[in-house]
């Protein structure tokens, strides 16, 4: 059986229309079948508050953050993380523009994910790697299923590995990355960290330069602005900014057009051409 790729027509359609969808199924029908829908957008790709009774459902971007919501609660997952939902379970999943996401839909919990509704789990490489494989024409039934196993095994109920780094120092460093991924608006200093990590400044200091080759401070920035890239599609200026940690609009402006070189209007406004 040859996988299919098309326009999806079996799950509800996004909020905002992706620039184009692939549709790949192997063993449909069947308890360990696997669908993966593959999404490409111009602008900030939203999947609306949605609920899929039948399927399990697990979103993965391999280049951005996607921005997740359960119940009350919204939280950051980066490229060696992904939004796990169980059937039955609302949820609301954005990616900001110009991302791929990648939509698996399935009909068993994976082991390591048994008793968890929603919320970030750990993708390994092996897995990542494997589902972009599985989202081709090339690939055949028989591959695709072997390949499915090998991805469930993969995923992992924490996040204990940040977004596709390999530790190199202490840990402590990725420690707090971590935590800034999923909640870039925490207002914690460096000092604040070391403390609650029970480590000098200068060795959270020299940690960070050790696994990310730049201080804290711009580690913090660049999570931010990465951040308020997927907000921008459906929130104003002002919003974003107190969302992602910025103490006034003006200095999420002024950080914002550092890094890309135009205003967060300006790029809400222009279709996101970065």
């Amino acid at each position: 059986m040859s996988p299919r790729r098309h326009s999806v027509s079996v799950t509800e359609p996004v909020t905002t229309d992706p620039l184009w969808c692939e549709e790949y199924g192997y063993g449909l029908g069947r308890t360990g079948g696997i669908l993966v829908l593959k999404y490409r957008s111009a602008g900030a790709l939203e999947f609306g508050e949605n609920r899929q009774d039948f399927l399990h459902q697990l979103y993965w971007s391999p280049d951005g953050m996607l921005s997740s919501r359960y119940g009350a609660r919204t939280q950051f997952v980066g490229q060696r993380e992904a939004f796990w939902a169980h059937r039955a379970v609302t949820h609301e999943v954005r990616a900001a523009d110009r991302q791929t996401v990648y939509r698996l839909c399935l009909r068993e919990v994976p082991a390591a994910l048994g008793g968890l509704r929603a919320g970030a789990v750990s993708v390994n490489p092996e897995a990542a790697r494997l589902i972009q494989a599985i989202a081709r024409r090339t690939c055949d039934e028989s591959e695709a299923l072997a390949a499915r196993t090998r991805i469930m095994a993969g995923l992992g109920p924490t996040t204990a590995d940040f977004v596709g780094h390999h530790a190199t120092g202490t840990g402590f460093a990725l420690t707090v990355a971590r935590a800034l991924s999923h909640d870039p608006g925490d207002e914690a200093g460096l000092a604040e960290w070391a403390e609650r990590l029970h480590v000098s400044v200068k060795t959270l200091q020299r940690d960070f330069e050790r696994e990310f080759g730049m201080p804290y401070s711009k580690v913090r920035t660049k999570l931010r602005l990465s951040t308020s890239r997927v907000l921008l599609e459906t929130r104003p200026v002002a919003d974003v900014a107190h969302r992602v940690g910025y103490s006034s609009p003006s200095a999420f402006i002024t950080a914002f057009t550092k890094e890309y070189g135009c205003t967060p209007g300006r790029y809400a406004g222009r279709g996101h051409e970065l």
